[in-house]
């Protein structure tokens, strides 16, 4: 698939985070895969931690100065998106800042941008490590 800009802003927020959280997911499970032999459940647990709400706010955190104009925009979309619950395990704001993190990732899956996917899950994972 490879969206048009003009069809990825038609489709709503919570339509490119939900297409940004799959992205998500599976750079997670692909980067811990290749971080050497673990079990599933450490494999499974691991992913747990990595696509859980409040990882998710502090990585976007970690990227949001290396965003492009246009990219902040669909940052913000996802941010802003009017969810009416969020998980129990993350507060109302973390929640909002994971969101836009996967409105971002969505938006960028749909426009075929993978490399740009990769650079800043990259710049996302050097911060992880390090926590």
């Amino acid at each position: 698939l490879q969206f048009t800009p003009a069809q990825v802003k038609e489709l709503s927020s919570t339509g490119l985070a939900h297409v940004g959280d799959g992205a998500y997911e599976l750079l997670c499970r692909s980067y811990l895969v290749c971080g050497g032999d673990r079990t599933v459940q450490k494999l499974h647990k691991d992913t747990v931690n990595l696509v859980r709400a409040s990882t998710q706010a502090k990585m976007a955190d970690a990227i949001l100065d290396h965003l492009t104009e246009e990219e902040q925009g669909y940052y913000r979309r996802g941010k802003n998106a009017h969810t009416h619950a969020h998980p129990k395990s993350a507060t109302a704001k973390e929640y909002a800042l994971a969101t836009g993190l996967e409105a971002l990732f969505g938006a960028l899956y749909l426009l075929g941008r993978q490399s740009r996917i990769l650079e800043l899950f990259s710049k996302m994972m050097e911060v992880y490590d390090g926590l």
